[in-house]
């Protein structure tokens, strides 16, 4: 007992002084501007889309798609949280993330375990070098065996496992959110486009209308010899070009509306979206400064994460190099009758420390640590270059947002401009004044300025929610599970 006790105090002086080796982990430095470089003045007087930021406006709300007002999107969107079979995925990656944390935990306890065996042991009459005269016999041997092994952390080589699998959950856990912005974003933008198309079917529906009315101008016209057969032709072409356009644009609405169908985990078959013209608005949002981006985006805190998780790499490494100190023990029974076993007398242990170092491998150790090394600056620099990108797709979005806005009041102006041209040259030429060219060229204008308008509420809107998506979503650091709770 006083060995037994000598080498557990040994243990314990040795585990309490362990050092760990390897360098301590620092985040690594970016280049954050004070502002950004798109955010318009508040002065900016555009239409609507921008105010000053109130406290209130730096946080996004966890549905961000409600800021949009559309009961639709946001029921659609709640189906993707719930039915999405790519963020089911997802979250199975960030269990399975979890579990390999218990696995690796594990090897901070020690192992115990049991291995009763039985057997019968008949010697062989043919037994090289036995002596014939003496008699062969048979035996029995029951052991009740149970081993005790235990890994002293002296580098802090299992504690370093520990962390690196912690911080690899975390990042799995940043991933999950990603994935799920991503998705929502997705189907937000699928949504848009879809309503767009709508908007446009509406558009060429009323100008094929029109179209087929002029046509009919035309050969009444013609009839009455007041015009001459090649405005019959002019006008019938110009309605049948609209007609191909206002077929064509059913494919993309049906590309959307099978695309929403799948990110809602439903065949397209099953599903389908009555038709609603896009009349919808770009919200207020307030993009904050760039230093909270780096709080705020999911990527780049699960970059930030894995640079950790690599930094714990290369002290395990470095570990290797320094020698294991592993105690073990074993105690049990054995006895040739299972009657006795448990016997006082039948009793067996031994115990004792063992140290290993590896004195030559060839280089192994070596290369895993210069490949440690090397990962750790890998992923520092991809940290970096994910930071970088995030603070482009913000500044993308806000100078998208701010010249959109611009534009779709001058497209405002061009549409009524051209609706006025429409109306006089229509009418010149009923009156007799102008060729029917002059109305072809008018109507041309005004279709093209029409589907122009609408086409840039789609783009307003999608700048508004890769904006937000560039933003992180309302999402914020704090959020990631903290490494205490992941056991």
């Amino acid at each position: 007992m006083r060995i037994v006790r000598s080498i557990i105090g040994l243990s314990g002086i040795a585990f309490l002084a362990g050092c760990s080796v390897g360098p301590k982990y620092a985040r690594p430095a970016v280049a954050t501007p004070p502002v950004y470089k798109e955010e318009p003045p508040q002065s900016f007087q555009g239409a609507g889309i921008w105010k000053p930021a109130q406290p209130a406006d730096q946080e996004l709300p966890g549905k961000w798609w409600e800021i949009f007002g559309d009961s639709e999107l946001d029921t659609l969107e709640e189906q993707v949280t719930v039915s999405n079979q790519d963020l089911k995925a997802a979250e199975a990656r960030l269990r399975e993330a979890r579990a390999l944390v218990g696995f690796n935990r594990a090897s901070e306890f020690p192992t115990i375990a049991v291995g009763p065996s039985a057997s019968y042991v008949k010697d062989s009459n043919n037994t090289p070098a036995f002596p014939t005269s003496v008699s062969r016999k048979s035996s029995n041997d029951f052991i009740l065996p149970v081993d005790f092994s235990y890994e002293i952390d002296l580098w802090r080589r299992v504690r370093r496992t520990v962390a690196a699998s912690r911080e690899e959950t975390q990042a799995t856990a940043a991933d999950l959110v990603t994935a799920s912005l991503s998705l929502h974003a997705e189907l937000a933008i699928d949504y848009f486009e879809l309503r767009s198309a709508d908007s446009q079917k509406q558009i060429l529906d009323n100008t094929v209308k029109a179209y087929a009315d002029a046509y009919q101008l035309t050969e009444t016209r013609f009839e009455g010899g007041a015009s001459p057969r090649s405005d019959v032709a002019q006008a019938k072409t110009q309605l049948e070009d609209a007609q191909v356009q206002d077929t064509d644009v059913t494919v993309q609405r049906a590309a959307y509306e099978h695309a929403i169908a799948v990110l809602i985990g439903k065949p397209p078959a099953e599903f389908s979206l009555a038709v609603a013209s896009l009349n919808l608005k770009p919200p207020l949002i307030s993009a904050g400064v760039p230093s909270e981006l780096l709080e705020r985006r999911l990527d780049i805190a699960a970059a930030e994460r894995r640079v950790a998780e690599a930094n714990e790499q290369i002290g395990i490494a470095r570990a290797a190099y320094y020698p294991t100190l592993s105690l073990d023990a074993a105690a049990g029974f054995e006895s040739t009758h299972v009657a006795n076993l448990l016997s006082g007398p039948n009793a067996l242990w031994a115990v004792g420390p063992q140290l290993l170092e590896t004195l030559f491998d060839g280089g192994r150790r070596k290369a895993t640590s210069q490949g440690a090394w090397a990962n750790f600056d890998a992923l520092t620099a991809n940290y970096r270059q994910t930071t970088l990108t995030g603070f482009q797709e913000v500044e993308d979005n806000l100078a998208a947002l701010r010249i959109l806005d611009r534009e779709a009041q001058q497209q405002r102006d061009a549409t009524a401009s051209a609706d006025d041209w429409l109306e006089v040259s229509t009418n010149r030429y009923t009156g007799g004044v102008d060729n029917y060219l002059q109305v072809i060229i008018a109507q041309t204008t005004d279709l093209t300025n029409q589907r122009n308008e609408v086409d840039i509420l789609r783009r307003r809107m999608d700048a508004s929610v890769l904006l937000i998506k560039a933003l992180g979503g309302g999402w914020d650091v704090s959020e990631l599970p903290a490494q205490a709770s992941l056991r």
